[in-house]
């Protein structure tokens, strides 16, 4: 990695963008390629003077909110926020996001929720963790969720795929609300004080920006049954109740049922009327 790896991208970035992409008049007289600093300093809601040092590489911790300010304001893409992410892990060292000392979210399964989620076939039911990451589903569940591509990654999680996967916006159709609890969820498992969901959150807070940001501050907790919207790639639209059960080892169980007769024929449809076997991930 270069010295300024970091700074050298966002002044790539800065260049990169017109004003008109950011809705500012073109003006004349323009010295240099894309915004000029003042301008992206005022979009981001820093100083010019602060900018600078980014850029320079005189300052070289800038914070999530920081990142995620400047990464709306380039509009840049979720690849490019990763990217970012990872260049300002690396100009810190990588010590300021993890904690070793602290106990991680626990991904082992024990014997009696299996048990309890096979007998839940072929209802859709799914395992989380404290940081929203799934653990374990039915095979009711992987015929709702596969083809939305909520099980894509290797290691998949409700929270990152709301906030950095644009298939998210079809699947939820109250998008909106769906994210606020998925935060919610976030910050009542074990506040965000844990290093690992501290981690988690400086993460979205670059890729995702201010969507995910503005909800950090939202009060409200987790619901634990209600009714959510669903609109499957094949099957259409669904309407699933759904009930969480909050487990030890702050893991979360969530089942979902036909919240109405069109939905119930519909789950029995992509069910094939088959029972199903458990699957868990990475196991």
């Amino acid at each position: 990695m270069s010295v300024n790896e970091l700074g050298a991208f966002l002044r790539s970035r800065r260049e990169a963008i017109t004003p008109a992409d950011v809705g500012l008049p073109t003006g004349f007289r323009r010295r240099t390629p894309g915004l000029r600093r003042a301008e992206l300093a005022t979009l981001a809601g820093v100083s010019v003077e602060y900018l600078a040092r980014l850029e320079q590489g005189r300052d070289r911790r800038p914070s999530p909110q920081v990142l995620g300010a400047l990464a709306d304001a380039l509009r840049m893409s979720t690849d490019e926020r990763f990217h970012l992410r990872l260049l300002a892990k690396a100009t810190e060292g990588g010590s300021a996001f993890v904690c070793p000392s602290a106990q991680p979210p626990v991904v082992s399964i024990r014997p009696t929720v299996r048990a309890l989620l096979d007998k839940l076939e072929p209802a859709p039911a799914v395992l989380i963790n404290r940081i929203t990451q799934v653990l374990a589903y039915t095979t009711g569940f992987e015929r709702l969720a596969r083809p939305t591509g909520l099980l894509d990654a290797a290691e998949p999680s409700f929270v990152r795929f709301l906030f950095t996967d644009p298939r998210a916006r079809d699947v939820y159709p109250n998008w909106n609300a769906v994210a606020t609890q998925q935060v919610a969820i976030l910050k009542h498992a074990a506040g965000l004080a844990d290093p690992h969901v501290a981690n988690l959150v400086d993460e979205l807070t670059v890729t995702a920006g201010q969507l995910f940001a503005e909800r950090l501050t939202t009060p409200g907790l987790p619901e634990r049954a209600g009714v959510q919207l669903w609109t499957h790639p094949k099957a259409g639209e669904l309407r699933l109740a759904y009930e969480a059960l909050e487990l030890s080892d702050d893991q979360r169980l969530i089942a979902y049922f036909p919240a109405d007769e069109t939905s119930s024929a519909t789950l029995d449809r992509l069910a094939g009327r088959h029972p199903g076997t458990l699957r868990v991930v990475n196991g």
